[in-house]
């Protein structure tokens, strides 16, 4: 027969052992699920977000469609002219959010810093830059080492690269776009593009470029790079996909975050940043041929 002292011992370790379970699996459940939204009360105004193009052009104006199909009451007004111009924004009171790929810069810490600005940061989930050629182009494959020497113009012909006998051009973003300053540090150790590329202000442009000569060569994002007419070589052997980003293995890939003035943050600023990484915003994200920031961790060893 159990005595009570031994009914309450027993109680004791259940309750003790449910407790541990829980602080295991509660940071699990917070690393897998996206933050989820809470709406306090009617949300209204306006947001303006400043910055990064990568998150502008194509991503930004589908995040806000779908964010005001509940939230009609809340207007927007997005200008994408490079991860910079965002800052520069941010830090003069110009805007509510803004929008970055990469890394912030010393310089806009020290700048922050001196005007007493807090910043605060938001994943928004991670892109990959493809380099992409014409269909047509018989090149599959690129070194990164083959795609710094053709982007610098140390190779003009694409018989060097195993392609045909015929000159290369060069399409790039113009110098205002994020990609422009980050593919340079990505891809080209910094050093300047070949003095003949062709630049673009957005990725479209570009693709399309790419698409009309068949001697071109260009990036995009991974989404537009499975567009007709043009494709996305492996770097070494690596293609630019979820995956390959996912496991930090593609080597031209970056963050995409979100930024504010914390002392600043309005209801509806919040709130959008809140959708963005949701259920529904992540899902978003993916469809635009980005990584989510909740993405699961991929092993590529536990592949047959």
């Amino acid at each position: 027969m159990r005595t009570a002292i031994h009914e309450r011992h027993v109680g004791a370790k259940r309750s003790g052992a449910l407790k541990r379970a829980a602080l295991i699996l509660l940071p699990v459940l917070l690393a897998g699920c996206p933050a989820a939204r809470q709406p306090e009360g009617p949300i209204e105004g306006k947001v303006t977000i400043k910055g990064s193009d990568t998150f502008g052009e194509e991503l930004a104006p589908r995040l806000i469609a779908e964010y005001q199909k509940e939230r009609p009451n809340v207007h927007f007004e997005l200008e994408s002219k490079g991860t910079a111009s965002g800052f520069a924004a941010l830090l003069a009171g110009e805007c509510d959010i803004a929008a970055a790929s990469g890394v912030v810069s010393d310089a806009v810490l020290l700048a922050a810093k001196s005007r007493g600005i807090k910043l605060n940061h938001y994943g928004v989930g991670r892109y990959g830059v493809a380099v992409i050629v014409n269909t047509n182009n018989p090149v599959h494959r690129l070194s990164q080492n083959q795609v710094h020497e053709i982007f610098t113009g140390a190779i003009t012909n694409w018989k060097s690269v195993s392609g045909s006998d015929a000159p290369i051009q060069v399409y790039i973003r113009d110098p205002n776009s994020g990609t422009h300053s980050g593919f340079r540090k990505l891809a080209m150790k910094n050093k300047p593009y070949v003095p003949t590329a062709r630049a673009f202000t957005n990725y479209a442009q570009l693709a399309e470029a790419v698409f009309r000569d068949t001697n071109g060569i260009g990036y995009s994002s991974m989404g537009l790079a499975e567009r007709s007419g043009v494709k996305a070589v492996t770097i070494g052997w690596m293609p630019p996909s979820v995956v390959s980003v996912n496991q930090d293995k593609y080597p031209y890939a970056s963050a995409v975050r979100l930024y504010t003035n914390k002392a600043k943050e309005t209801p509806a600023a919040k709130d959008f940043i809140r959708f963005v990484q949701s259920k529904r915003g992540q899902e978003i994200v993916a469809e635009m041929g980005f990584v989510r920031i909740f993405e699961p961790r991929l092993d590529f060893d536990s592949i047959d």
